[in-house]
């Protein structure tokens, strides 16, 4: 198991968590309280990039970024696909892998989104990342899975890995760079009016 919390929390310093191996045991379900709810209270805010996530799935999303930060991955949140879709998290590993992570914050959403296969051909390594209350026996067994909350994110489960084709993954680093270069000019310059 590779650790990616960034920020300790109660939940990662319990033994149960830390002696688990590639799948997750049906005792993390019967925790009483969730990463969410011990940091509901917290001073930092949680910004969605375009307004369009739940506050939840904000939440998720800025843990595991934290968490492959800190594992040092770059990271794009949103990147828009060649096949019209949007990842939520990619992530650039320090040795050029192509990680996508997919966000979801309730079984609900996972259950009305099937569109997750999608993303299989423009990465090296496709996750699910949810809440640690999360029923993770739904989830496809060939991806992997992340648990996260608002503060970082623990790796349980590697998924199977299918490389890109050379010019696939040409093709998404330079979507990646594009994305991240204009992104930060627009931090850099507010009233420049890129569309991102």
């Amino acid at each position: 198991m590779q650790a990616l919390n960034v920020r300790s929390t109660s939940l990662f310093r319990n033994a149960k968590w830390l002696s688990m191996h590639n799948t997750v045991k049906r005792n993390v379900f019967l925790m009483k309280s969730s990463l969410l709810e011990i940091g509901a209270g917290a001073e930092e805010p949680v910004l969605a990039f375009d307004g369009r996530q739940s506050a939840v799935a904000a939440e998720l999303q800025r843990g595991v970024c934290r968490a492959l930060r800190a594992l040092g991955h770059a990271v794009v949140t949103e990147l828009g696909l060649a096949n019209g879709r949007r990842a939520d998290v990619v992530a650039l590993a320090p040795g050029g892998d192509i990680w996508i992570v997919e966000i979801k914050s309730c079984l609900i959403d996972f259950q009305a989104d099937g569109k997750w296969p999608e993303y299989q051909p423009y990465c090296d390594r496709l996750y699910f990342a949810v809440a640690p209350d999360f029923p993770c026996h739904v989830l496809p067994g060939e991806t992997g899975l992340i648990l996260a909350d608002r503060y970082g994110a623990q790796l349980m489960r590697e998924p199977l890995e299918e490389r890109l084709s050379a010019a696939r993954r040409k093709a998404m680093m330079l979507t990646f760079a594009h994305a991240a270069a204009l992104r930060l000019q627009l931090h850099l310059d507010p009233a420049c009016r890129i569309k991102i």
